[in-house]
């Protein structure tokens, strides 16, 4: 049985430190900053993909213990095996695994971590099941559940479903973290490249007040007159 403590061995092996510093500066680790106190080995995400495509059958427990670690790159590579495991599971295990996930939120905790997975957990999941529990992540004290709250909804984006990310976005207009006004902004540009009159509705009422950089990021792709109507409020 492949443990977790031998993937973590593997994951020593594999670090780099240069890239290590690296990444405890691009993530902030720093005294209160968002990354505080978070380790990291120094590898990269192509690697750890690759590791994770001859994992499979790591049992669910030590995928558990995986995420528990206090390095980083261990979390991000229990989080792709999760998954993997997802994508090829049956609905009672799907659930499980979904359960498992919103039981370790408090182990999701950097922008990168939430990115990679909330839509391939939390929204594919919710996609056929009720959506109340991502309205309750968005009002959660938790940033990173706050954010797996709209990077989930890219899930339904794909899928040409944008009430959720649109009513999640506006419950989020006057959130205090600016990784929160981001991941609005990111997803209401990504409803824009699907469906721009749709995401124009939401600006036209919203552009005036809501956070600048949600507001930069949501209009990123416009064309640069009405990216310009839009920053100066003359919609």
């Amino acid at each position: 049985m492949v443990t977790a403590d031998a993937i973590s061995a593997r994951l020593e092996v594999l670090g780099n430190p240069e890239a290590s510093r690296f990444a405890l500066r691009f993530f902030r680790t720093g005294p209160g900053e968002y990354g505080e106190g978070d380790l990291f080995r120094g590898i990269r995400v192509p690697v750890l993909r690759k590791l994770a495509s001859g994992l499979d059958n790591v049992p669910p427990e030590e995928v558990n213990r995986l995420l528990a670690s206090a390095f980083h790159e261990d979390r991000l590579l229990a989080l792709l095996l999760l998954i993997r495991r997802f994508r090829r599971a049956d609905g009672v295990e799907q659930e499980r695994i979904y359960n498992s996930y919103l039981a370790n939120t408090r182990r999701i905790n950097n922008w990168d971590l939430v990115d990679i997975s909330a839509e391939h957990i939390v929204g594919s999941f919710l996609r056929n099941h009720d959506r109340a529990p991502l309205y309750r992540l968005a009002v959660s004290e938790s940033l990173w559940e706050r954010r797996i709250a709209i990077v989930s909804t890219f899930h339904f984006i794909r899928r040409n479903e944008f009430h959720d990310t649109l009513a999640i976005a506006g419950m989020l207009l006057n959130d205090r973290e600016e990784l929160i006004h981001k991941a609005a902004g990111w997803m209401l540009r990504e409803v824009g490249k699907r469906d721009q009159p749709a995401e124009e509705e939401f600006l036209q009422v919203h552009c005036r007040s809501m956070p600048r950089v949600m507001l930069r990021y949501a209009i990123e792709r416009f064309e640069e007159g009405k990216r310009q109507r839009y920053l100066k409020g003359l919609v």
